[in-house]
């Protein structure tokens, strides 16, 4: 959602099916942000098989659905919604897939896939009845301009992450929490920058001052440029290395294990066999759909607000419930397919990520930035060693310079004023501390709640903002009980 409206949403001069003139871009700079988006997501290609195959899922399987899954998503994403967003089976939702649901609550895969599929088809029911085109109209300015704020924080420091800048250490003042005499929480390590002795952290470094420089002097392709110095770097510093991966042959006989294994028995079959298990069943499916759900929405707005990828008839288009007539509609329900086309192929929910930000960065506005990323997607298939070369601490300075960039929207936040700055922080700044956009947004909807009720503001607050926030606070109960 952007403040000006220099670009059409939905009419093309002829010739120009993506209304590259009307965005103000170039094929050329739209490939480049496309290859840029690419490698600062691949790592999803090989990540997420490897998370998933903890659960007994075949990783050749998981491995060609991640991307095919991805493909889609992205394809969908730019030739029907014209925005420069990349679809991926998201970190978080696969690790709550494993961890919670499978080992944790002692799901099959089989069945923690079909409910994946019902979020799904829950996602594309909100979507299609433009449920998530009000909740994101409900949301006070000063919060979408904390929440696009907090996402540069949150992309940042996953860059910080990866390149391995910071490491846990014991901490001498052990904090303990207690109740009634017994020990419920504890803490022994804080964050601290890590030793700068090892060439993954020395890489990340110099790929943060060539991105830095190479951006500060406004070189064309700054972005894609550190990346691919980056590698090259790495190769004498033994970071950069062709990695062992199946073939493309092996990997495609495994595929029918999860194709459609949502709907088999176990799978739907069995999920609601069990009529004592049908709360948790529920209650699942409902924390799967609302991360996914409140991780888009998060997304669209810190990019699109900054960057005017959604122009002023989507803000228009937000006042109205009438088709698909603008770019956030058609980007919303793009989202809202991938998830259920995932599964059925056999992988966690797919999701509009979050490092798409690195493609924004390097000045991609149009759809065929995800054409171009999902053209590789493709390739990837084929040369997986070759792509999981590229090193996380040669992708890892865009992701912190990309951050940086989105922090500008905290300057619309203010912050003297407390009634916006305590709401403003939560969604902010907690989304960052949290690892995750809809929990900082949960935050954020909280405590604006708490503060406009204590100022006597209560009529203030949008019904469907109350609605959100008692959906959060319930999935908040969810999490403690199960």
């Amino acid at each position: 959602m952007a403040e000006s409206g220099k670009t059409p949403s939905v009419i093309h001069p002829k010739g120009d099916f993506f209304n590259l003139k009307g965005s103000h871009t170039s094929v050329a700079t739209e490939v480049t942000a496309g290859i840029t988006t690419f490698f600062a997501m691949s790592y999803i290609i090989v990540v997420n098989p490897s998370m998933l195959s903890q659960t007994g899922m075949p990783w050749g399987a998981v491995f060609l659905a991640t991307i095919i899954a991805s493909v889609i998503g992205t394809l969908v994403m730019g030739l029907f919604a014209n925005v420069p967003y990349a679809q991926a089976p998201g970190m978080g939702l696969n690790a709550f897939f494993t961890f919670t649901v499978c080992f944790g609550l002692g799901y099959s895969w089989q069945e923690a896939l079909a409910m994946v599929f019902l979020c799904g088809i829950i996602n594309i029911l909100i979507t299609v009845t433009k449920i998530r085109k009000m909740i994101i109209r409900s949301i006070p300015v000063s919060l979408q301009n904390a929440i696009g704020g907090g996402i540069g924080i949150f992309i940042a420091y996953i860059g910080i992450k990866n390149a391995g800048l910071i490491q846990f250490t014991s901490d001498p003042g052990t904090y303990i929490l207690e109740e009634s005499g017994t020990v419920i929480a504890q803490s022994s390590a804080t964050p601290a920058i890590v030793t700068l002795n090892t060439p993954t952290v020395w890489l990340a470094l110099i790929g943060l001052v060539i991105v830095s420089v190479l951006l500060v002097l406004k070189v064309k392709g700054a972005v894609l440029i550190s990346i691919i110095a980056a590698t090259i770097i790495g190769i004498p510093l033994g970071v950069t290395n062709i990695g062992s991966s199946m073939s493309f042959a092996e990997a495609w006989s495994e595929l029918p294990t999860t194709f459609c294994a949502a709907f088999g028995n176990p799978g739907l079959g069995s999920l609601f066999s069990d009529v004592s298990r049908l709360p948790l069943v529920l209650m699942t499916i409902f924390a799967f759909s609302l991360s996914d759900t409140f991780d888009t929405i998060g997304t669209f707005i810190g990019t699109g607000r900054k960057t005017n990828i959604f122009s002023a008839e989507d803000e228009k288009a937000l006042e109205s419930n009438a088709g698909f007539k603008s770019k956030m509609d058609r980007a919303l329900f793009a989202d809202s397919i991938a998830t259920s086309i995932g599964s059925i192929f056999g992988t966690s929910n797919t999701t509009t990520f979050v490092e798409r930000a690195a493609g924004i960065g390097a000045g991609g506005r149009t759809g065929l930035t995800s054409v171009v990323t999902a053209a590789l997607f493709i390739v990837s298939m084929f040369l997986a060693p070759l792509v999981s070369a590229v090193p996380s601490a040669a992708t890892a300075p865009v992701l912190i310079i990309v951050g940086v960039m989105m922090l500008s929207a905290f300057k619309e936040v203010e912050w003297d004023n407390l009634e916006d700055a305590i709401p403003a922080f939560f969604a902010g700044i907690f989304m960052a501390i949290c690892y995750s956009i809809s929990y900082g947004i949960a935050g954020g909807f909280i405590f604006y709640c708490i503060v406009k009720v204590a100022r006597g503001k209560a009529k203030e607050i949008h019904p469907i903002l109350w609605v959100a926030t008692g959906l959060f606070i319930l999935n908040f109960i969810i999490l403690a009980i199960i």
